[in-house]
């Protein structure tokens, strides 16, 4: 009877022991009350995330006390410690440092910005709205070894100018490519600023993550949703542009050009249901003739959160964008006509920008996360200049996030897109289909952090597919015999053959999968140290833009190759990211050294273009002119190597809170295929075109009793190569010992020859909060009124004033 007693005790202790409990809560941000997704909720071995509603609950089978400890990237770890079964909610407060900045973009999940394994800059929506920001092309080309000429992103001199066409720079926004499926270019203008986030930009190749077009870099526009509570905000602004410190290059009569715009956001949570609405509008008369623009944007966000099925999110994204104005090309001449259009060139043009991005994402209990994106995006162009086009682009991905635990994340994904093109008098009617296979992997070994990528492309235009090399090994005795070319279809195919009796074998192919592929390492050398290598390969397909265009625009003309070929490269970097803090001000300077080289690199490039068995005769020598232009060709090889320093900080500095973004780049774009003549003792050019040597840039803001006060300043040396076309007399060139004096750019080349000391510009800005709603601004663009130059005959605005209110509530 004892014995049996004591079994039903020792039953009893044993089922108390392994009894479940369940434990419930929420995590918030401590400061704005915000419900946190994402944050990781463990106790022992288990571990939860918290949902798209901030709330968690993990069940546990051991006694109390009971440790729950919440951690998630950007705050401070929290710990709460249980007596008895109920509730345990998380108020977590933000980390001090930027080093806890969350980026998405360098591996397609959620990190620290000092964990990464690439060079990345990140600009917050303050800085935007304090500058009066209507173009987001503004605010990006204040970021350390960024420029933009013409919308055409540069990063680190990765690209030059490209005349409208193509873009080695991939511009997204919600991590989905926005560039337009005729020219592969970014509308700057089309994207919406008043719904910022924040925005990411990765420096070097990128191609093993982004596909095309990520050769050079990425730039992602991250767009909010609501937080606890709803917020509208409405920002206008009206302003005029300075009469120009040279007096010969004003051109208007009377009352200086104006400039005038608003915008408008508000966010808010319906129950189950996230929604972002916006709008913009803007007026420009411009500060060159006939270059004036008015636009018109609408978007809005949903994004609905499932209760039956955790985890489970359903959203639908749209924005439009009507534009009408003038788009200056050539000026007159570089005295009184700067800012005025050469005669048929100026274009007035109507466009239309629309695109609906349908997506689904599902994050399980264990943190694993399916996202299936898709997006329709369409171009309308309409002008007086025979130059009409529609593009439409249907572009989805389906990817998972596996999170393995301890530090291992996987990110796998399978990507298509359809473009469609007609543009009959431009490029003529086409279509394309892109489609191709990645993966990442992101493991921590202790302060060590690996990242591996992969990927394979396909890409078709017409019936057209792009090629590239792939080298077979054999194991076997072989001899070399011979290089063989079969053209076929408008296709060079080179086999390498080898000798084994009396068969040859194939070595080398071309496959129809552009395999590409990343690593990078980052090290925790101390505790605000890190140490950072990558090697990354980029390619980039040629535009419809670049292979078909056929235009003429005043005495420029433009031609179309359709053999042009894609072009690739290779980005290697070390880099150091080093944290600081100074009382209650904090940041990090970084520190990288860069080697970027690429093949096959597309440029357009001036000459005299014939057809295909043209007679070239002394008769029809004057037909010569018909055929001078440019076309985009494959130039060759080049290596762009150089160093960069850069240093983010926020906070207070006795009374003031500080913020402080700034760089400085040095680049060397050296051209691969130069050749000294002995003979004639003349050399072909040795740097890249549309490159400069030198690139700085700074902003400084303070804030102190509601007065906010901030000077920006950008400067790049002497623009080092152009095309000789642009600076000489073109008559010989077709004409050899003829005069007749034909300029493309007249002046250019003595202009040149005296601003030889590269552009300084600096912007001022004074703001006011009037109550906690209320902002009134004064805004200086290019405070010294100084004559800047981007690409050849492209003269910059003068100084522009500006007054903006901001309300938000």
């Amino acid at each position: 009877m004892k014995n049996f007693i004591l079994c039903i005790l020792l039953l009893l202790a044993g089922t108390s022991f392994s009894q479940s409990f369940k434990i419930a809560g929420i995590v918030k941000d401590s400061g704005t009350g915000e419900l946190l997704t994402g944050a990781v909720i463990t106790c022992g071995k288990l571990a939860v995330p918290s949902g798209n509603d901030g709330s968690y609950s993990i069940v546990v089978e051991q006694s109390f006390p009971v440790t729950l400890k919440c951690t998630m990237i950007g705050y401070k770890a929290a710990s709460l410690v249980l007596e008895a079964q109920g509730s345990a909610d998380f108020v977590l407060e933000p980390a001090f440092t930027e080093l806890e900045q969350v980026v998405i973009s360098a591996g397609k999940f959620e990190q620290k910005l000092s964990d990464v394994t690439v060079s990345m800059e990140v600009l917050k929506p303050t800085l935007v709205d304090n500058k009066n920001t209507y173009n987001l092309e503004t605010i990006i080309d204040q970021v350390p070894g960024v420029t933009i000429f013409d919308g055409q992103a540069n990063i680190r001199a990765g690209s030059g100018f490209s005349y409208g066409a193509g873009s080695r720079v991939l511009v997204m926004v919600d991590e989905m490519p926005l560039l337009a499926a005729d020219a592969n270019d970014v509308k700057w203008s089309y994207l919406p600023i008043e719904n910022l986030e924040q925005i990411e930009v990765i420096k070097g190749a990128s191609s093993a993550l982004f596909g095309s077009s990520a050769l050079n870099g990425v730039i992602n526009i991250r767009t909010t949703y609501p937080k606890e509570k709803p917020e509208t905000k409405i920002i206008a602004f009206m302003g005029a542009y300075d009469e120009p410190m040279r007096g010969a290059l004003k051109w208007w009569p009377d009352a200086n050009p104006f400039t005038s715009g608003s915008s408008f956001s508000h966010t808010r949570r319906i129950g189950h249901l996230d929604l972002v609405a916006g709008a913009n509008f803007f007026s420009d008369q411009g500060y060159r003739q006939g270059e004036t623009e008015q636009r018109g944007r609408a978007n809005l966000n949903l994004r609905y959160h499932f209760q039956k099925i955790k985890g489970l999110s359903l959203g639908l994204n749209v924005n439009r964008m009507e534009t009408r104005g003038g788009l200056f090309v050539i000026w007159q001449d570089a005295d009184s006509g700067a800012w005025k259009p050469r005669e048929e060139s100026l274009s007035n043009y109507r466009t239309f920008r629309s695109n609906v991005d349908p997506y689904i994402t599902y994050t399980t209990e264990k943190g694993d996360k399916h996202i299936l994106r898709t997006r329709y995006y369409n171009t309308t162009n309409t002008n007086n200049t025979n130059q009409e086009s529609i593009a439409e682009l249907y572009y989805g991905e389906y990817q998972f996030k596996k999170n393995f635990g301890r530090g291992w994340v996987m990110n796998t994904g399978l990507m298509g897109t359809r473009s469609m093109i007609i543009a009959d008098s431009l490029y003529g009617t086409h279509s394309a289909r892109n489609v191709a296979l990645y993966t990442q992997a992101d493991k921590k070994f202790g302060r060590l952090t690996l990242s591996f990528g992969a990927r394979g492309e396909f890409f078709q235009m017409n019936n057209v597919v792009n090629e590239s090399p792939v080298n077979l090994v054999f194991i076997n005795r072989m001899q070399y015999r011979e290089f063989v070319r079969d053209t076929a279809n408008g296709i060079t195919r080179t086999y390498r053959r080898m000798d084994i009796g009396r068969d040859s074998v194939l070595l080398a192919r071309r496959s129809r999968i552009k395999p590409v592929l990343r690593f990078g390492l980052n090290y925790q050398a101390a505790e605000f140290t890190y140490l950072r290598a990558s090697v990354g390969q980029g390619y980039r397909f040629p535009s419809v833009a670049e292979r078909f265009v056929n235009t003429s625009l005043s005495v420029l003309s433009v031609f179309p190759n359709d053999t042009l070929r894609p072009e690739s490269g290779i980005t290697a970097e070390l880099g150091i990211k080093q944290g600081f803090r100074i009382g209650n001000f904090n940041g990090f300077i970084d520190i990288a050294g860069f080697w970027q080289e690429y093949q096959d690199m597309m440029e357009f490039t001036f000459g005299v273009w014939f057809p295909p068995n043209f007679p070239i005769t002394q008769q029809n020598v004057s037909t010569r002119f018909d055929y001078l232009g440019f076309k985009s060709v494959n130039v060759g090889n080049a290596r762009i190597s150089g160093f960069e320093i850069s240093a983010t900080g926020a906070g207070k500095i006795g009374p003031l809170n500080v913020l402080f973004l700034g760089g400085y780049s040095y680049t060397k774009p050296i051209n691969l295929n130069y050749r000294y003549d002995d003979t004639t003792g003349l050399a072909g050019p040795l740097w890249l075109k549309y490159r400069f040597f030198h690139l700085a840039k700074a902003d400084l803001q303070i804030d102190w009793k509601g007065f906010t006060t901030g000077i920006s300043t950008r400067y790049q040396s002497f623009m080092i190569n152009i095309d000789a076309a642009f600076e000489e007399d073109i008559t010989p060139f077709v004409v050899p010992g003829n005069k007749f004096g034909i300029f493309i750019l007249p002046g250019l080349k003595r202009y040149r020859e005296v601003h030889r000391a590269g552009n300084l510009t600096f912007d001022y800005r004074l703001g006011y909060d009037v109550n906690k709603s209320t902002r009134i601004s004064f805004i200086i663009n290019n405070v010294l009124n100084a004559e800047n130059m981007g690409r050849p005959a492209d003269l910059q605005a003068p100084r522009q004033f500006m007054v903006q209110y901001a309300f938000k509530f």
